[in-house]
């Protein structure tokens, strides 16, 4: 079947696919829709439950993982520099080893026991902005020799003991700030807690995960503007442009033969490509000299020879493991920080089910499945801590859009693109690849992705009534003490002086952590203020995220635990009192799609919800 081009870029077919469709939740419409468009939108080539023929799974596995590599790479990268590891390129290359391999285990547990829908877990950038403000603490400042390439000796016992300090203090604090997480999602409790949180919360704290990046993006696109300039003109041209162009490449397939399919590569891929092509670019411009090649001109780090042994030195096959970085430490004033960055990365990963759920073909997810997700993610992320990433997981939103491109909502896939990411990770020489692209191209991609981030946090107003002058207020109040507080707590890094150190710290990294200033104000101010849930946005927003659509799976086929374990959890009634757990009568299908469960104070067996959550606790 032929794709059409639709005017908006995540309508279209990725690919040409054969065989039947199934019909996406319809959504309602007005007098004025254009029926035939919604309709397009209404069809999916397979829903969650279907498994698609084995070359098509392994094929768009791939392309899952192509569209979360630049957040997945750009997460060690920067982290390099807190980490002391600028000029460390091989020990860079492990680390994005190890968070491609954790990545794709975290997949698959949250794919076959948590949220059960296709949803890829990846580095979070909530999470960056607590670890680069602990590590910008004075104990943890990097020693003015390590940044100097020439002074580095990376096999020496005194630089490794300088950054492996520093990640182990990191994956501690990740570690026992994760366990948060587990605890919210595990025990119901992630529905209480949406309750107070509301656009004019979610804004200012997405937004500045974004904004307070700017640094790390001037930083390295300012190593040579030329080239990170191309590098963000390209995937804007690809991203924006040129998503709705077509390019065919042969296929085969036992009906057609030999024929030419058209995809949508400039949709899929537009930050690979683009990072791609400038790479190309700085490779000739090293080949014929033209770069510089004195480390004190303008332009020298735009070469790919500064780091050409790495892919030399990195062995083909490498295991990480937990501990690798020795045992891990636990900081306060971490651990407080990585709540910030945990609770930011629930409530964004509650909107990308819904999302998830409906671009896939299955109803709104229960209340059992939230929970047992939101519990699952706290799970990869100590795991994630515990590996040594430096970094947690979340649910990767740029693959929730792929599921539109492809029209493929099959779980199986999902699957497949976790198993190509873990054995990314077990070869070290592709994680060495990725660490020798020169910086100024790393620059320009984050000039585009911390960007959208930006603006993905900003769109979250558009549930609230922006004629208010309360909410306003409210918003920008909050945006801008989360840009002026900790810009001046950095340059003014003895102003806090409680007397007590460890009080000290946490105050130090929890008021340098722009997305905890922005997120508290906000949180604060909205339920504080009067105002009506409507002029809040809280009434649009529960709205966003029910489901109001026909059911086209059955609920417990979608979200039941495999392997028989919800048939055997049944068996065992003390098993209803616990929030993650499936429910021992099957519930009518609206009633399963019905989001209404995951805020209503009972649910479908009658039980409240604050008995079903202390008993969760307790187990």
């Amino acid at each position: 079947m032929a794709p059409e081009k639709e005017s908006n870029g995540l309508d279209n077919f990725a690919f040409s696919l054969e065989g039947g469709f199934c019909d996406l939740p319809e959504a309602k419409h007005g007098e004025g829709s254009d029926t035939s468009v919604d309709e397009e939108r209404s069809k999916l080539a397979y829903c969650v439950t279907d498994v698609p023929p084995w070359y098509l799974c392994i094929l768009l596995g791939i392309q899952h993982c192509l569209t979360a590599f630049g957040g997945i790479i750009a997460i060690p990268l920067i982290l390099s520099q807190g980490l002391c590891l600028q000029h460390d390129a091989l020990t860079q290359s492990h680390l994005i080893s190890t968070i491609f391999f954790v990545s794709g285990i975290c997949t698959v547990l949250q794919v076959t026991f948590g949220i059960r829908l296709p949803i890829l877990q990846g580095g979070t950038f909530t999470l960056l902005a607590p670890s680069m403000a602990m590590l910008s603490m004075p104990e943890w400042t990097c020693p003015a020799w390590t940044q100097n390439a020439s002074l580095v000796n990376t096999s020496s016992s005194e630089f490794i003991e300088v950054w492996q300090t520093r990640m182990r203090a990191l994956q501690g604090s990740i570690m026992v700030g994760s366990l948060l997480q587990v605890f919210i999602g595990f025990s119901g409790l992630i529905g209480i807690f949406m309750r107070f949180i509301g656009p004019l919360t979610i804004a200012p704290t997405i937004t500045l995960i974004g904004l307070s990046l700017f640094d790390s993006a001037g930083a390295s696109a300012g190593n040579h503007w030329g080239i990170s300039t191309l590098t963000t003109v390209l995937i804007i041209v690809f991203s924006q442009y040129l998503r709705h162009i077509p390019v065919s490449f042969p296929t085969y397939s036992k009906d057609k033969k030999l024929h030419s399919s058209r995809v949508y590569i400039f949709q899929i891929l537009p930050v690979l490509l683009g990072i791609s092509l400038s790479w190309l670019l700085c490779y000739i411009l090293t080949v014929f000299s033209v770069l510089p090649s004195d480390p004190g001109q303008y332009g020298y780090l735009a070469r790919t020879d500064l780091k050409g042994d790495v892919v030399g030195k990195a062995p083909w096959v490498t295991l990480p493991y937990p501990g690798q970085w020795g045992l891990p430490t636990v900081s306060v004033a971490g651990v407080l920080g990585i709540f910030a960055g945990v609770i930011s990365s629930m409530i964004e990963s509650v909107g990308d089910y819904h999302a998830c759920a409906r671009l896939s073909g299955a109803t709104a997810p229960p209340k059992h499945a939230i929970n047992r997700g939101i519990g699952m993610e706290g799970l990869g992320c100590l795991l994630a801590g515990a590996w040594g990433t430096g970094n947690g997981t979340t649910s990767y939103s740029e693959n929730v859009g792929a599921l539109g491109i492809t029209k493929v909502g099959s779980r199986v896939v999902i699957i497949a693109g976790s198993i190509f990411m873990i054995i990314m990770g077990v070869f070290g020489k592709v994680g060495a690849i990725f660490a020798t692209i020169p910086s100024p191209v790393i620059g320009g991609m984050f000039m585009v992705m911390f960007g959208v981030i930006s603006a993905a946090g900003i769109s979250n107003l558009q549930y609230s009534d922006l004629n208010s002058s309360r909410n306003i207020f409210v918003f920008g109040f909050s945006m801008f003490s989360g840009l002026v507080i900790p810009n001046w707590v950095i340059k003014n890094p003895t102003s806090i002086s409680t007397g007590v150190a460890e009080l000290d710290q946490v105050l130090q990294v929890l008021l340098t952590t722009s997305m905890f200033v922005g997120g508290f104000f906000g949180f604060f101010l909205d339920n504080t203020i009067p105002g009506t849930k409507q002029e809040r946005g809280i009434l649009a927003w529960n709205k966003a995220h029910e489901d109001s659509s026909t059911n086209t799976q059955e609920c417990r086929e979608v979200y039941d635990l495999p392997f028989g374990l919800s048939a055997y959890l049944s068996s065992c009634p003390w098993t209803r009192y616990l929030p993650f757990c499936p429910p021992s009568v099957p519930k009518p299908l609206d009633g399963c799609g019905n989001d209404d469960s995951s805020r209503d104070p009972k649910n479908a067996d009658g039980h409240s919800e604050p008995s079903q959550i202390i008993i969760g606790v307790t187990f």
